[in-house]
């Protein structure tokens, strides 16, 4: 089963995200609380924990370890291979449901991670989704990949 690993926010876009006990998340606005939050394709960055395993290694060779948030990701995620979902591929993430929008994304030089070990996963093979039920997520809660929307 897919599950939740850490949900995080930010109150600057560029940043960490912190990890927090739980996260609301509103309808056709994001996360509550969190500088990405806003009417737009992006509201929510998912990202496995899986993509995060595989920089490990090349991480702590130069002394750098790596905590849930780093990546500026709102939900870590273990279970689920979020880079090869389809856009339009919904998300039911505790009782909420979210629906891809975006696969990757172009890395800015203001990237903290970047900035420390000269490269990032999340424009890779992080994911971004808008927010069609909101309700609340906490890590532990499961997540189910359902099919993409059927246009009316």
């Amino acid at each position: 089963m897919a599950e939740v690993v850490s949900v995080n926010v930010s109150v600057a876009k560029g940043t960490k995200k912190v990890p927090a006990p739980q996260v609301e998340l509103r309808p056709e606005h994001g996360i509550v609380g969190d500088a990405h939050a806003g009417k737009w394709h992006r509201q929510v960055s998912l990202l496995a924990q899986e993509s995060v395993d595989q920089m490990v290694g090349k991480l702590a060779a130069i002394g750098v370890t790596i905590h849930p948030g780093d990546f500026a990701e709102n939900i870590l995620t273990r279970g689920i291979v979020l880079k090869t979902l389809p856009i339009g591929t919904r998300l039911r993430v505790g009782g909420t449901l979210l629906e891809v929008t975006q696969i990757g994304k172009e890395c800015h030089f203001g990237c903290e991670i970047r900035r420390q070990v000269g490269d990032c996963v999340m424009p890779r093979e992080g994911i971004f989704a808008k927010v069609i039920e909101g309700g609340v997520i906490r890590a532990g809660d499961a997540v189910e990949q359902l099919p993409a929307a059927v246009a009316p």
